[in-house]
């Protein structure tokens, strides 16, 4: 379940408020001083000789409104309680604020609410002699046959409202410009959680493992459909098929990919690459984001937004900005490659056959794939969770090389050094290093005429002369050492027992003093055993089982 960070529930907005104008880079943010209950943000350089514009609606989507308010965008925003529509009274004191000769255009999302509250309160401004017009988003196309609901489309509207009103365009221009960009917007959103409350109350039930839902609301309500998968490329195309489906096939479009507040910057990486070989990917020709533009809390989702271009639309979304929350426009252009020729030493070896040293290499690699999510759940309680992957990695590369009939495996000596060669090629993080080192070092020492037993513990003083563990220290020497002396003396039985013990030791060791556990806390520790350690007794515990067939 997740948390939520606050102080008192009753001043939450008000303390976002604040903080929100705090961290605007342009200085340019004022509140009015007026009764608690009515929070309006508006421009603290206004000085109402053009059409003021003016947005808002429930807290829990920022930066939506508050960070559009700002030079090229809104003149004011008008925030309602967590998830709930602003009071007339509010959005009438916000009208009365900043709205001169020239008039004000409210934006307004089509929710119920919204669209009550602020139609009531234009209605309350024009008997003051105030010219107010109104424009209503619905971009979510989730619910075909519904009302649709404004979504992070609206911060479109609210970029290119804002552009004419800077002009200096009538409100009846400004208007038609918000009514134009609000037809032609459509968003679509996707989640794998809905967000966190302050209250406590999450509704994570209706999502399960496995899923995501389509079309979830911005304040969490049930959308479309679940579906049975997260892969993101999936998830984009049937995204991106719907959203062609109502844009249209031969337009230019203007792509907004938002953050719904809790996906991390690599997934919304992965998203944007998704796009790039998408459908949409020739018709695009700007984006906006990846960026939380129009949250929902810490909903772990993202949307899309396309918007048909027209050469005034895209004059208005480049147009200059003084905001916290928008995002400059980005041309959506392919991946330009820089040829390199790769810089390593490469091992060259002649392949070779041996059945034996066959079944080894497949045996051990094999156990440490099988062996990946094991690994990486020891390793998430002591370390950065991805020791399985790395040693999985390195043994699906060798693997391959094997089934291709690529190794020397007639020859101990280039073997070793070939294998070293490729796992500092793919296998990353500090296991891949270590274990680079190791066969690099041994198989050097095998080539200058020691035995296979004394060169791998050349490789041993090599990884402990680089990674500064000793036996004691929590980490896979541990388990390698004790497993090579016992090679030496006794064979690979007795090595894959010592290892196994080696790997069982370190569970009972409290503190680390090198690797990945030494910057963890000590009472985390106790009774995990090390995954480095784990990986090392897998891979020797495969080639005990291998040894005894072969006798055999």
């Amino acid at each position: 379940m997740s948390g939520f960070f606050f102080d008192q529930r009753e001043q939450l907005v008000d303390d976002a408020i604040e903080g929100v104008i705090l961290s605007s880079p342009h200085r340019n943010l004022t509140r009015l001083d007026i009764e608690p209950g009515i929070r309006v943000v508006m421009r603290n350089d206004w000085n109402k000789s053009r059409v003021a514009v003016i947005s808002g609606g429930g807290a829990g989507h920022e930066p939506a409104d508050v960070g559009f308010v700002g030079r090229g965008m809104l003149t004011a925003a008008v925030c309602g309680d967590l998830f709930a529509s602003p009071g007339v009274d509010a959005i009438l004191n916000a009208i009365v604020a900043v709205t001169g000769d020239r008039g004000c255009l409210l934006i307004v999302k089509n929710y119920t609410g919204d669209r009550l509250n602020f139609g009531l309160a234009a209605e309350k401004a024009k008997r003051y002699g105030l010219k107010v017009e109104m424009v209503v988003v619905g971009d979510d196309i989730a619910l075909p046959g519904n009302q649709p609901r404004g979504i992070a489309g609206t911060s479109l509207v609210h970029k290119i409202a804002g552009y004419a009103a800077e002009q200096g365009r009538s409100l009846g221009e400004v208007k038609e410009a918000a009514r134009q960009a609000s037809e032609n917007v459509f968003s679509l959103g996707v989640a794998l959680r809905s967000c966190s409350l302050p209250d406590g109350v999450e509704d994570e039930w209706r999502i399960l493992p496995g899923q995501v839902e389509i079309g979830l609301g911005l304040h969490g309500e049930p959308g479309a459909r679940t579906l049975n998968t997260r892969n993101s490329r999936a998830l984009v195309d049937l995204m991106v098929e719907q959203l062609w489906q109502h844009a249209g096939g031969d337009v230019r479009l203007a792509l907004l990919v938002n953050n719904l507040g809790g996906t991390s910057e690599m997934e919304m990486a992965l998203i944007v690459k998704a796009l790039a070989h998408s459908r949409l990917r020739d018709q695009v020709e700007f984006m906006i984001g990846p960026a939380p533009l129009m949250s929902a809390l810490d909903m772990k989702g993202f949307s899309l937004s396309v918007l048909r271009l027209s050469d005034a639309f895209i004059d208005a979304l480049q147009g200059p900005c003084e905001t916290l929350g928008w995002r400059p426009l980005v041309p959506f252009t392919p991946v330009k490659m820089q040829p390199q020729r790769p810089t390593h030493d490469r091992v060259d070896a002649l392949p070779s056959h041996n059945e034996a040293v066959a079944m080894r290499v497949a045996a051990l690699t094999l156990s440490l794939i099988e062996i990946e999510a094991d690994l990486n759940a020891l390793d998430a309680r002591v370390g950065d969770g991805n020791t399985g992957t790395a040693f999985a990695q390195g043994a699906r590369d060798i693997a391959r090389l094997l089934g291709l009939g690529a190794l020397p495996l007639n020859d101990q000596a280039a073997l070793l050094a070939f294998i070293g060669e490729r796992l500092a090629t793919v296998m990353g993080g500090t296991s891949g290093g270590l274990m680079s080192i190791f066969f690099t070092a041994a198989g050097r020492a095998r080539l200058q005429g020691q035995s296979l037993e004394q060169a791998l513990m050349v490789g041993l003083q090599q990884i402990k002369l680089y990674g500064g563990a000793e036996p004691g220290d929590r980490t896979l020497i541990d388990a390698l050492q004790p497993a090579l002396e016992a090679l030496t003396e006794e064979g690979v039985i007795a090595a894959a027992a010592a290892a196994c013990q080696g790997a069982e030791n370190t569970a009972a060791m409290s503190k680390a003093n090198a690797g990945r556990s030494a910057y963890i806390a000590s009472e985390r520790l106790l009774g995990v055993k090390d995954p480095g350690a784990a990986a090392v007794a897998t891979a020797f515990s495969a080639l005990a089982e291998v040894e005894q067939k072969i006798v055999r």
